[in-house]
């Protein structure tokens, strides 16, 4: 099995860089002005846009936004931001408009809104609909000083859960706490999903049974596939309050894809960057390979490796269908005195390097590394590591078909057995 895994993780690097609370019918805030009735405000700037933000010319994106009823957000928005006067009014709208996406978007995943002929789980068009109001939000000329970096920043957290998601006080309810991911690799196939993102938007809020019987809830972000945002600490405010806040977590787990046709817990996380060539959402590359690792800016102390506290025994032991889970405890490592990359199939050796964790050295490594690390220094006791899920197939081979039966189901079958996964590794220990 352990030969199996290392070709399944060379082959997923190799397909990788070849791809170079609101009313049921939530609507953006109150506040959003028509095309029409916006405050004066210069005409929008001709500026350059990001990489990500420029796939946006492709009209099947909007097209996905359009299908999940989520366009008024994006058509609405830059009127919405000629209506104010300040900073701290700009602040306040980009807030609660993107507190007003996520919270949507996850209405809608759950079934509980309304909205377009696409799967209610998918997780699409919250990332490009997200997209677009960034766009707009680098057009937008205001008649005041305007950090826009910032403000963008705000609304990336709000609208990926970051912000007014806390966990309900309910005394012996567990509690927790998972991140996804966006969908990546669109340069080669745009239509590409995350069902990492899906089983996020799925399970937000949710209350499950665990195995056992008691009662958890659950509490998701999604994050960005961009090294930029990792640089500047995204995981660490996602998951801080969650570790040390009033409320805290009783369990947290990354989650991102992986493998083809299989679930893995990842044992072991390493500290280093090592995906290159291999670009992130914004076409931007690491500077770290497998011959040359890096370590991430802004991270703090710790360990080469961090070995996973998830109970990998029961879980791997309990939930089997439709996918296989199994433990992975592959690393890729510079053994102590040594230059070169070495694969080992049982973990780190002492005093050795981390080229790349059992889940590569990409981000999804390194969000694994980013959480645990955290969840070490302010709360040891509690399990914590990474789950990578299948990789999501069975997109049509029609290139203007945006969803199928098979890609659909694929889909929340993943997220499902995410929910299994969940159910078990939370029983109390």
């Amino acid at each position: 099995m352990s030969h199996r895994m290392m070709l399944l993780r060379r082959a997923a690097s190799a397909a990788a860089l070849l791809a170079t609370v609101l009313p049921l019918t939530v609507a953006p805030p109150a506040h959003a002005a028509d095309d029409d009735g916006a405050a004066a405000c210069r005409p929008p700037a001709s500026v350059p846009l990001d990489a990500e933000q420029s796939r946006l010319a492709d009209p099947r994106t909007g097209a996905l936004v359009e299908r999940a009823g989520l366009a008024d957000f994006v058509r609405r928005f830059p009127a919405a931001l000629c209506t104010t006067r300040s900073r701290t009014e700009a602040e306040r709208l980009l807030d609660s408009w993107g507190q007003a996406l996520w919270q949507a978007s996850v209405r809608r995943a759950q079934g509980q809104r309304a909205g377009g002929d696409l799967a209610a789980g998918d997780d699409r068009p919250l990332y490009w609909a997200r997209l677009g109001m960034t766009a707009a939000l680098a057009r937008w000329q205001p008649e005041f000083p305007a950090d826009k970096a910032a403000l963008r920043a705000r609304l990336e957290d709000a609208s990926r859960g970051l912000t007014g998601n806390a966990f309900r006080p309910a005394p012996g309810v567990r509690r927790i706490f998972i991140s996804g991911f966006d969908p990546f690799g669109l340069d080669a196939e745009i239509r590409r999903a995350n069902p990492s993102g899906s089983a996020a938007l799925l399970l937000n809020g949710r209350r499950i049974t665990l195995a056992d019987g008691t009662v958890a809830e659950i509490r998701a972000v999604v994050l960005p596939v961009r090294y930029a945002d990792f640089d500047a600490g995204i995981v660490e405010r996602a998951f801080t309050p969650h570790l040390a806040g009033p409320a805290p977590a009783d369990i947290i787990t990354t989650v991102s894809q992986g493998y083809p046709g299989i679930f893995t817990l990842e044992d072991w996380a390493g500290r280093a960057r090592s995906a290159d060539p291999y670009p992130d959402n914004a076409r931007a590359l690491s500077g770290g390979t497998r011959e040359r690792p890096v370590t991430a800016p802004g991270l703090g102390p710790g360990p080469e490796f961090i070995r996973t506290t998830l109970p990998a025994g029961a879980v791997t032991a309990a939930v089997q269908t439709p996918y296989p889970v199994l433990l992975n405890s592959e690393v890729t490592e510079i053994p102590a005195g040594a230059t070169a990359p070495v694969d080992r199939a049982d973990g780190p050796t002492p005093g050795s390097r981390a080229v790349a964790g059992g889940g590569g050295g990409y981000l999804s490594n390194e969000v694994a590394y980013r959480s645990n690390r955290l969840r070490a220094e302010l709360a040891p006791h509690l399990p914590g590591g990474h789950l990578h899920t299948p990789v999501l197939t069975g997109l049509p081979a029609d290139p203007q078909l945006l969803t199928g039966p098979e890609f659909e189901h694929n889909e929340s079958a993943i997220a499902s057995e995410v929910r299994a996964v969940l159910e078990h590794a939370a029983v109390r220990r």
